[in-house]
């Protein structure tokens, strides 16, 4: 027979037993709970090691935060024999400052500034009424002079006849010829006046002195014209075939630029030309306010493209081979102890060497003594600085003193 599809209901037993809650053991809630201290005992730890973990990178942070960073570079060598320039200032080899000897009006004046002149060439002429005036005076003195002198001859002359027969005494003829000798010397007084005033008319006419080229004119026409030097002069007349070049040296050089040593000249008006100039003298003597010497040199303009007035780089060949230290300006530290630079060791520590200065190259100065070429200078040293403290090289990521590699190979610290 084929199955019944009815579905049957289970035995009342078996619906009941499957219907009961499970039992949970003590046991069971043990075995939790240990679990659940054994996982918060992780947590608190992991979190206590991850905040000392954290603490310590901190205080590692914050200790190298606090090392100052500086920026080091090696000093510059080079051989001190190749050059020294120095500024200087081109003047006229010879230099006239014209003024009037005598007072009036400019009647004309026949040259203007950057006009060649030769030696006498007239410049210009000065209209002098009182000079004018004096000079008739004076000619109206002589004539009167003269015509005394000669009266007190011919009463000498007479009275030298009279003395014969006794007709006048000896006294009134001693008198006579004092009087004769006094009138002459009036008359030579009264010629020399008339003479300096004559000479004082040539000067009415002003003329150059020598050859050269008018480098000022300080009148025009109609100008009252004062004789002597209490204002600008009238004209300036300038020898500039060649010119006088000077120079203040620095102490130490002044025994390697003896007087006839070479030098090139160079201006701003023509750059990457020189011009070749040549020691003439040395005033033998040092500034006090400057510590320099002032030496004067010759150069040949006989192109005239210098120009007198002009500023001018002086370089000198030295003679005598050295080696030069240089280091920027900024390195230097002025403190109580005197000058000091601040280099660094390869421990990375500061050291502090005093140091003395051969030459002030402005934004270079050129050490004498107290560093050497291999040494680490610190470029900017921070204020407060001293021997001993340590420091981060500018560009390290590592700790302080740790070696990193560039990408060339070598080593840097």
């Amino acid at each position: 027979m084929p199955p019944d599809p009815t579905p049957r209901a289970p035995p009342p037993a078996q619906h009941a037993a499957s219907s009961e809650p499970p039992v949970i053991t003590r046991q069971s809630v043990y075995i939790a709970a240990v679990t659940a201290l054994g996982i918060g005992a992780i947590i608190v730890v992991m979190g206590l090691t991850t905040r000392k973990v954290a603490d310590a990178k901190l205080r590692e942070w914050t200790e190298n935060e606090a090392i100052p960073i500086v920026a080091v570079a090696a000093p510059d060598t080079r051989s001190k024999a190749t050059t020294l320039e120095l500024p200087g200032r081109l003047e006229a080899y010879t230099q006239a400052q014209i003024y009037a000897r005598v007072s009036g009006y400019l009647n004309e004046w026949k040259t203007d500034i950057g006009t060649p002149v030769k030696t006498g060439q007239l410049l210009a002429i000065i209209d002098a009424p009182d000079l004018d005036q004096q000079i008739m005076q004076a000619r109206a003195n002589l004539a009167s002079a003269q015509a005394n002198s000669m009266l007190a001859d011919t009463t000498l002359k007479r009275g030298q006849n009279l003395i014969k027969s006794n007709g006048i005494s000896q006294q009134e003829l001693d008198q006579r010829a004092a009087d004769a000798a006094n009138r002459q010397a009036l008359v030579r007084a009264a010629q020399a006046n008339l003479d300096r005033l004559r000479v004082l008319e040539q000067y009415t006419r002003i003329v150059a002195p020598f050859d050269g080229l008018v480098t000022a004119r300080n009148t025009d026409i109609g100008a009252l014209i004062n004789a002597g030097a209490g204002g600008p002069p009238m004209f300036v007349v300038s020898q500039i075939s060649k010119l006088r070049v000077y120079v203040s040296v620095p102490q130490n050089y002044v025994p390697n630029i003896p007087i006839g040593t070479k030098a090139r000249i160079s201006v701003p008006e023509y750059p990457g030309r020189s011009f070749a100039a040549t020691v003439e003298a040395s005033a033998r003597a040092v500034d006090i306010a400057s510590g320099t010497t002032r030496m004067q040199l010759v150069v040949d303009n006989a192109d005239g493209d210098l120009m007198t007035g002009a500023f001018a780089t002086i370089i000198f060949q030295l003679p005598h081979p050295e080696t030069a230290i240089g280091v920027p300006a900024s390195a230097l530290i002025f403190n109580q102890n005197g000058l000091s630079i601040a280099t660094v060791g390869s421990d990375n520590r500061i050291v502090l060497r005093t140091v003395t200065i051969s030459r002030d190259l402005g934004k270079e100065i050129e050490i004498a003594s107290g560093l050497q070429a291999g040494d680490r200078v610190v470029v900017n040293p921070p204020d407060g600085i001293a021997t001993g403290d340590v420091v981060r090289l500018a560009g390290a990521n590592g700790r302080p003193g740790e070696m990193r590699t560039t990408e060339d190979g070598r080593g840097n610290r």
